[in-house]
């Protein structure tokens, strides 16, 4: 029977892995990732790097991503066809036998979607056992590198997307896959925010959204496009 380890590997940098992600990383066969093209070649570069410098000489098996449409008239029902989709062609790379790694940015637990596709493989008909190591996230890395605490004393905090920003307080609210400058919406607030954390191109800013929101909206939107892809989160309290 197979084996498959889920590894958090944190946001970007190769220290971040824990001692027990560098133990599933070494003990495992293969690597599987999925190849997003040229434009977001550096994730997979940053993939290599990790291999290279934790488990030198274990194998990379990339696959093609499927495409993915970004603006379905139904979100849900979209992104269950492309895990599908993603599922089968993982499937069909698997090697035979042996421990298989999926490195995940950050942890596993937290806004990723490899133990969801790895279930529809296990649907599919793969056999194979599981466990899952996790890693920093891009929520604890924001926080460490700007030097601040999540939260003030005794209050909530909430994690969400730019696409449900408003559907909940601001008091202290992470924010992942923005794929705009949601923050616009709350100029009130005070935003921590950072891009490609923990890598060589980390870019961190803060301040009032009144006051910053609008130049920080065309920042990442330079930045995008110099890069081909972004990876931002930020922190928004009032």
């Amino acid at each position: 029977m197979q084996h498959i380890e889920v590894i958090g590997i944190g946001a970007g940098n190769p220290k971040h892995l824990t001692l027990q992600a560098i133990e599933a990383l070494q003990n495992s066969d293969a690597v599987l990732a999925l190849d997003k093209g040229d434009t977001k070649s550096d994730l997979l570069m940053l993939r290599q790097q990790i291999i290279d410098a934790h488990a030198p000489g274990t194998p990379l098996i990339t696959v093609a991503d499927p495409e993915r449409d970004r603006n379905p008239v139904d979100y849900k029902a979209e992104v269950e066809r492309w895990h599908q989709a993603r599922a089968q062609l993982l499937i069909d790379a698997m090697p035979a036998s042996g421990t298989v790694a999926f490195l995940v940015w950050g942890d596993p637990s937290l806004y990723d979607s490899t133990l969801r596709i790895i279930e529809r493989m296990r649907g599919l008909g793969l056999e194979a056992t599981l466990r899952v190591t996790p890693g920093i996230t891009a929520v604890q890395s924001l926080c460490a590198e700007h030097g601040l605490l999540i939260n003030r004393i005794g209050e909530d905090i909430r994690i969400t997307t730019g696409r449900t920003l408003l559907e909940g307080p601001i008091t202290n609210a992470v924010v992942m896959l923005d794929g705009g400058a949601a923050w616009l919406d709350v100029p009130e607030a005070h935003i921590w925010w950072g891009a490609y954390l923990g890598t060589e191109k980390q870019v961190l800013r803060s301040g009032l959204v009144s006051e910053i929101g609008e130049q920080l909206a065309a920042e990442k939107a330079a930045l995008r496009a110099q890069n081909g892809w972004i990876m931002d989160i930020y922190l928004l309290r009032q």
